[in-house]
């Protein structure tokens, strides 16, 4: 392509409605414009990207055998009513009304359409297991979308669907994906981790989500530096302490605290470390009443874990101030578990500790020199926290750290959440109807073009792997308005070039060698080729990797040879 007849608008500055890293540089790079919150178009250049992005997926899942289907983004209302999605998606799914005042949805995800294409087409267990794919756009209403195509409202995404006739099947299938996303991720050239995820709206049994490891990303995740343990940090489980607890050796003694509200007002003003100190929140259970939930002051509350314990309301809620004033006799920031009369559970690190600090339950009183057992009954010990750096790995092997990370995709085992719920069943063996079990495989097309920029970019512009850039070789000749020697070489290189089946992005405008340099940079195009004067009259160009510092000499009759070379490299 030539870069003169390309319509790419490069920056200088940096967009002030960017804030991270990949979305200032696609900007800059003309690569997407925003269109509204959250939604974009594509431009050429990033359009090419994005398909690099869906032939490495398109190739890997036909090798694993997915067969790729087109569903529609706009789905009627009655099949999301029939799998009960209709009200438990939530305000991510954007409704609406034909003009016939019916009701439908734009597509956040496909598994009410798949299965009810599953119930339709498959007949006996003969037909299984079989998997569906689609690479479509999506849309969920976010709250607050950010980081251009990041976290947007519209996006690209792969979406795969297997269904089996026992968990047997279930689980290969699984297993058949996760090695193809493997192969996906690593062909990309991303440095990637899978980690175990919380199923979340979608559903299921167990679940697998594929993290870019990013500075910039929003997800917490705990890996162990002593095995290949890694897990989001909403599922990571905190080990419980192996020490026994101390001996009460203190007192119990009320403490004036007046306006200490927070553990780090609390820890300073009583001289007490913030892990010695305990909090309690008061939160929504089943029954229409309160649970207690204790924690150690330096430990933040895991809400998916939570949600999860028996009287818990699942969604997590706090308490309201009434409801908090009712159980307590309080108001949040003096509560603690002495006195309560209401279920309580301590985690497991809270449990373990001796003669703490806890709210009395009073304003601006605290009690101190607390203890489980003579002060309060023993309560129900629980996994509530989130884990955090140096915790000790919940295999038994080293230790946690939290490192960030973007998700690009999620791989689940379903199990019967919808196929039972709208009746998709097949004949066995003997003939007797059973319903069939699920897989759901999804890939962010798009967020992946981000995450990708986010690990390999410079303070001068992108730099991309070879296997998702948008050209392989950037060909900068200089002085071509006024040199025939160099534009006729230029062209006859951009001719063999091309020919041999290498991407050029040809820089044939009257512009500035600089300005040339910065934009080829800026592109993140990985190899550079200069030709000038001095070097045809040596025989030889010019070779500069993006990552590079230095420049190359490479005989002008072998660049095609040299080329291929690197990119087979």
């Amino acid at each position: 392509m030539r870069f003169s007849q390309y319509p790419i608008n490069t920056t200088k500055e940096t967009p002030a409605e960017a804030e991270v890293t990949s979305h200032q540089l696609m900007l800059r790079a003309g690569m997407i414009r925003r269109v509204a919150a959250g939604i974009y178009s594509w431009l050429p250049l990033g359009l090419r990207v994005v398909r690099k992005v869906e032939h490495i997926i398109r190739e890997e899942m036909n090798r694993a055998g997915a067969l790729e289907i087109l569903m529609p983004a706009v789905q009627p209302a009655e099949l999301w009513q029939e799998s009960g999605r209709w009200i438990e998606y939530g305000p991510e799914l954007l409704r609406l009304k034909d003009r016939h005042e019916r009701d439908f949805v734009v597509g956040p995800t496909h598994e009410e359409v798949v299965t009810d294409i599953a119930r339709r087409e498959l007949r006996s267990y003969r037909q299984l297991p079989v998997n569906f794919y689609q690479i479509q756009t999506k849309f969920r209403d976010e709250v607050r979308p950010r980081f251009g195509v990041m976290r947007g409202r519209e996006f690209i995404m792969k979406d795969a669907y297997s269904f089996h006739a026992d968990e047997a099947s279930m689980a290969a299938g699984y297993a058949a994906m996760r090695a193809a996303y493997v192969r996906m991720f690593t062909r990309m050239q991303l440095n990637f981790r899978s980690v175990q995820a919380d199923t979340g709206a979608i559903g299921g049994s167990a679940s697998e989500e594929f993290q870019v490891l990013a500075d910039s990303g929003e997800d917490a995740i705990a890996v162990s530096d002593g095995d290949g343990f890694a897990a989001n940090v909403e599922l990571a489980p905190a080990a419980a302490p192996t020490q026994a607890r101390a001996v009460p050796a203190q007192a119990l003694e009320k403490v004036a605290t007046p306006h200490m509200k927070t553990i780090a007002d609390l820890s300073a003003f009583l001289g007490v470390p913030r892990e010695q100190c305990l909090k309690t929140l008061l939160v929504d259970a089943t029954d229409g009443g309160v649970v207690a939930l204790v924690l150690r002051g330096d430990h933040e509350l895991n809400p998916v874990k939570a949600q999860k314990l028996k009287g818990v309301a699942n969604p997590l809620r706090m308490a309201s101030a009434a409801a908090v004033k009712a159980a307590s006799g309080s108001e949040p920031g003096f509560l603690g578990p002495v006195g309560l009369d209401c279920p309580i559970y301590a985690d497991h690190a809270a449990r373990n500790l001796a003669d703490f600090v806890c709210g009395a339950n009073a304003p601006d009183l605290h009690l101190q020199g607390v203890n489980w057992a003579r002060d309060l009954p023993e309560p129900a010990s629980a996994d509530l926290r989130n884990v955090v750096d140096g915790d000790p790995s919940p295999t038994g092997k080293g230790q946690l750290r939290i490192v960030r990370g973007i998700e690009v995709g999620h791989i689940f085992q379903l199990g019967r959440k919808y196929s039972q719920a709208m009746n998709a069943t097949v004949l066995d063996e003997s003939g007797q109807s059973i319903t069939m079990l699920m897989g759901c495989y999804g890939i962010g097309v798009t967020r992946i073009v981000a995450a990708s920029i986010e690990q390999n970019h410079d303070e001068r512009g992108i730099i991309w792997p070879d296997p998702l850039a948008p050209f392989h070789v950037v060909l900068i000749p200089l002085n071509l308005q006024k040199s025939a020697p160099v534009r006729a070489a230029a062209d006859a290189l951009y001719a063999e070039l091309a020919a041999a089946g290498v991407e050029v992005l040809y820089d044939d405008r009257d512009a500035r060698p600089g300005v040339k340099f910065a934009d080829a940079e800026l592109l993140g195009i990985p190899h550079r080729l200069v030709l000038g004067e001095r070097g045809l009259q040596a025989g030889s160009c010019e070779y500069r990797h993006r990552r590079a510092a230095d420049n190359e000499d490479i005989p002008l009759a072998s660049v095609t040879r040299f080329i291929k070379a690197k990119l087979a490299g």
